[in-house]
Protein backbone atom coordinates (compact mmCIF):
# COMPACT_ATOMS: atom_id res chain seq x y z
CA UNK A 1 0.00 0.00 0.00
CA UNK A 2 1.32 3.44 -1.28
CA UNK A 3 2.75 5.82 1.62
CA UNK A 4 1.30 9.22 1.83
CA UNK A 5 3.67 11.49 -0.28
CA UNK A 6 3.62 15.09 -1.08
CA UNK A 7 1.62 17.08 -3.79
CA UNK A 8 -1.30 14.72 -4.37
CA UNK A 9 -4.57 16.23 -5.72
CA UNK A 10 -7.31 15.56 -3.82
CA UNK A 11 -10.62 14.50 -5.33
CA UNK A 12 -12.22 17.59 -3.70
CA UNK A 13 -10.25 19.64 -6.10
CA UNK A 14 -10.46 17.39 -9.73
CA UNK A 15 -12.18 18.82 -12.50
CA UNK A 16 -15.31 17.26 -14.03
CA UNK A 17 -13.20 14.94 -16.81
CA UNK A 18 -10.28 13.78 -13.84
CA UNK A 19 -14.21 13.09 -11.79
CA UNK A 20 -14.97 10.63 -14.92
CA UNK A 21 -11.62 9.00 -14.72
CA UNK A 22 -12.02 8.26 -11.29
CA UNK A 23 -14.81 6.53 -11.78
CA UNK A 24 -12.79 4.59 -14.56
CA UNK A 25 -10.18 3.67 -11.68
CA UNK A 26 -12.96 2.89 -9.47
CA UNK A 27 -14.50 -0.04 -12.45
CA UNK A 28 -10.66 -1.19 -12.93
CA UNK A 29 -10.37 -1.75 -9.26
CA UNK A 30 -13.27 -4.02 -8.54
CA UNK A 31 -12.32 -5.89 -11.55
CA UNK A 32 -8.69 -6.54 -9.75
CA UNK A 33 -6.45 -3.38 -11.46
CA UNK A 34 -3.71 -3.21 -8.38
CA UNK A 35 -2.38 -0.02 -10.47
CA UNK A 36 -6.09 1.52 -10.68
CA UNK A 37 -6.41 0.81 -6.70
CA UNK A 38 -2.89 2.32 -6.08
CA UNK A 39 -3.95 5.33 -7.99
CA UNK A 40 -7.23 6.19 -6.11
CA UNK A 41 -5.48 5.61 -2.87
CA UNK A 42 -2.69 8.36 -3.84
CA UNK A 43 -5.82 10.86 -4.89
CA UNK A 44 -6.97 10.83 -1.51
CA UNK A 45 -4.59 9.61 0.81
CA UNK A 46 -3.70 12.96 2.37
CA UNK A 47 -7.08 13.84 2.44
CA UNK A 48 -7.66 10.83 4.49
CA UNK A 49 -4.70 10.84 6.81
CA UNK A 50 -5.21 14.87 7.58
CA UNK A 51 -8.73 13.69 8.57
CA UNK A 52 -7.96 10.97 11.14
CA UNK A 53 -4.61 13.30 12.38
CA UNK A 54 -6.59 16.04 12.76
CA UNK A 55 -9.48 14.08 14.69
CA UNK A 56 -7.03 12.01 16.38
CA UNK A 57 -4.55 14.14 17.56
CA UNK A 58 -1.92 11.62 17.01
CA UNK A 59 0.36 10.82 13.77
CA UNK A 60 0.69 7.32 14.93
CA UNK A 61 -3.16 6.51 15.84
CA UNK A 62 -4.14 8.55 12.63
CA UNK A 63 -1.59 6.18 10.49
CA UNK A 64 -2.90 3.37 12.16
CA UNK A 65 -6.54 4.30 10.61
CA UNK A 66 -5.64 5.38 7.15
CA UNK A 67 -3.96 1.57 6.73
CA UNK A 68 -7.15 0.30 7.87
CA UNK A 69 -9.32 2.33 6.44
CA UNK A 70 -7.77 1.49 2.95
CA UNK A 71 -7.43 -2.33 3.83
CA UNK A 72 -11.43 -1.81 4.34
CA UNK A 73 -11.76 0.34 0.62
CA UNK A 74 -9.54 -2.89 -0.64
CA UNK A 75 -12.12 -5.31 0.68
CA UNK A 76 -15.32 -3.60 0.20
CA UNK A 77 -14.50 -1.88 -3.00
CA UNK A 78 -16.87 -4.32 -5.10
CA UNK A 79 -20.23 -2.87 -2.65
CA UNK A 80 -19.66 0.31 -4.09
CA UNK A 81 -22.63 1.09 -6.56
CA UNK A 82 -21.88 5.00 -7.10
CA UNK A 83 -25.12 6.14 -5.32
CA UNK A 84 -22.75 8.97 -3.40
CA UNK A 85 -18.82 10.11 -4.49
CA UNK A 86 -16.38 7.70 -3.53
CA UNK A 87 -14.98 10.78 -1.27
CA UNK A 88 -17.82 10.61 0.43
CA UNK A 89 -17.97 7.22 0.80
CA UNK A 90 -14.38 6.58 1.61
CA UNK A 91 -14.78 9.45 4.37
CA UNK A 92 -17.92 7.27 6.08
CA UNK A 93 -15.35 4.29 6.35
CA UNK A 94 -12.48 6.76 8.01
CA UNK A 95 -15.25 8.58 10.07
CA UNK A 96 -16.50 5.20 11.56
CA UNK A 97 -13.01 4.31 12.03
CA UNK A 98 -11.93 7.46 13.86
CA UNK A 99 -15.30 7.34 16.14
CA UNK A 100 -14.89 3.62 17.02
CA UNK A 101 -11.12 4.51 18.07
CA UNK A 102 -12.10 7.40 20.31
CA UNK A 103 -15.11 5.38 21.66
CA UNK A 104 -12.90 2.55 23.10
CA UNK A 105 -10.28 4.93 24.48
CA UNK A 106 -13.00 7.22 25.77
CA UNK A 107 -10.05 9.71 26.26
CA UNK A 108 -8.92 12.33 23.11
CA UNK A 109 -5.26 11.60 22.66
CA UNK A 110 -3.46 15.07 22.25
CA UNK A 111 -0.20 16.06 21.40
CA UNK A 112 1.85 16.94 24.27
CA UNK A 113 2.20 20.81 24.94
CA UNK A 114 5.87 20.61 25.43
CA UNK A 115 9.01 18.49 23.44
CA UNK A 116 12.00 17.43 25.04
CA UNK A 117 15.13 18.99 24.35
CA UNK A 118 18.64 18.62 24.93
CA UNK A 119 18.28 21.84 27.05
CA UNK A 120 15.34 20.82 28.39
CA UNK A 121 11.04 21.02 27.78
CA UNK A 122 10.34 23.36 24.79
CA UNK A 123 6.85 24.57 23.80
CA UNK A 124 5.91 22.77 20.70
CA UNK A 125 4.79 26.06 19.04
CA UNK A 126 7.67 27.80 19.61
CA UNK A 127 9.56 25.25 18.67
CA UNK A 128 8.44 24.97 15.42
CA UNK A 129 11.52 26.57 12.79
CA UNK A 130 11.15 29.53 11.22
CA UNK A 131 11.73 29.07 7.40
CA UNK A 132 12.80 33.25 6.97
CA UNK A 133 14.50 34.61 9.04
CA UNK A 134 13.52 38.24 8.30
CA UNK A 135 10.21 37.57 9.50
CA UNK A 136 9.10 40.38 11.65
CA UNK A 137 9.26 38.65 15.54
CA UNK A 138 5.93 40.10 16.55
CA UNK A 139 4.35 39.01 13.81
CA UNK A 140 6.21 35.11 14.44
CA UNK A 141 4.78 35.10 18.40
CA UNK A 142 1.36 36.30 17.14
CA UNK A 143 1.27 33.31 14.63
CA UNK A 144 2.79 31.10 17.07
CA UNK A 145 0.05 31.95 19.77
CA UNK A 146 -2.69 31.67 17.28
CA UNK A 147 -1.86 28.19 16.47
CA UNK A 148 -1.41 27.41 20.14
CA UNK A 149 -4.97 28.94 20.87
CA UNK A 150 -6.33 26.93 17.29
CA UNK A 151 -5.05 23.94 18.60
CA UNK A 152 -6.43 24.09 22.12
CA UNK A 153 -10.08 24.96 20.83
CA UNK A 154 -10.33 22.17 18.72
CA UNK A 155 -9.19 19.76 21.51
CA UNK A 156 -12.64 21.32 23.11
CA UNK A 157 -14.55 20.29 20.66
CA UNK A 158 -16.49 16.47 20.65
CA UNK A 159 -15.12 14.09 18.08
CA UNK A 160 -18.70 14.85 15.88
CA UNK A 161 -17.92 18.38 15.85
CA UNK A 162 -14.09 18.50 15.00
CA UNK A 163 -14.46 15.98 12.40
CA UNK A 164 -17.56 18.15 10.82
CA UNK A 165 -15.50 21.13 10.96
CA UNK A 166 -12.60 19.44 9.76
CA UNK A 167 -14.59 18.03 6.74
CA UNK A 168 -16.07 21.74 5.85
CA UNK A 169 -13.24 24.56 6.80
CA UNK A 170 -10.27 22.10 6.09
CA UNK A 171 -11.36 19.47 3.14
CA UNK A 172 -14.01 21.77 1.54
CA UNK A 173 -16.94 19.64 1.84
CA UNK A 174 -20.69 20.41 1.71
CA UNK A 175 -23.10 19.73 4.35
CA UNK A 176 -24.86 17.43 2.53
CA UNK A 177 -21.93 15.03 1.91
CA UNK A 178 -20.57 15.64 5.86
CA UNK A 179 -24.09 14.37 6.59
CA UNK A 180 -23.67 11.35 4.19
CA UNK A 181 -20.22 10.78 5.32
CA UNK A 182 -21.19 10.36 8.83
CA UNK A 183 -24.92 8.58 8.17
CA UNK A 184 -26.37 11.80 9.10
CA UNK A 185 -29.23 14.49 7.25
CA UNK A 186 -27.58 17.84 6.19
CA UNK A 187 -29.58 19.02 9.01
CA UNK A 188 -27.72 17.77 11.41
CA UNK A 189 -24.51 18.11 10.29
CA UNK A 190 -25.50 22.11 9.69
CA UNK A 191 -25.73 22.03 13.29
CA UNK A 192 -22.65 20.02 14.48
CA UNK A 193 -20.99 22.64 12.16
CA UNK A 194 -23.02 25.68 14.01
CA UNK A 195 -22.37 24.43 17.63
CA UNK A 196 -18.19 23.67 16.71
CA UNK A 197 -17.99 27.24 14.98
CA UNK A 198 -19.51 28.70 17.91
CA UNK A 199 -16.66 27.04 20.34
CA UNK A 200 -14.14 27.76 17.93
CA UNK A 201 -15.37 32.06 18.00
CA UNK A 202 -15.54 31.86 21.68
CA UNK A 203 -12.21 30.44 22.20
CA UNK A 204 -10.54 32.68 19.40
CA UNK A 205 -12.15 36.04 19.80
CA UNK A 206 -9.64 38.53 20.62
CA UNK A 207 -7.77 37.06 17.51
CA UNK A 208 -10.33 37.70 15.49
Amino acid sequence: MPIPGEGHITAAFLPAAARIEEADLIRAAQRGDQGAFESLVQAHDQSVLRLACNLLRSEQDAFDIYQEAFLRVYRKLHLFRFDCSFRTWLFRIVTNLCLDHLRKKKVRKEEPAAIATPEGEVDRMAAVAQENPYDDPQRSLMSGQLRSRIERALSELTPRERMVFEMRHYQGMRLRAIGEALGATEEAAKNCLFRATQKMRSALGDFL
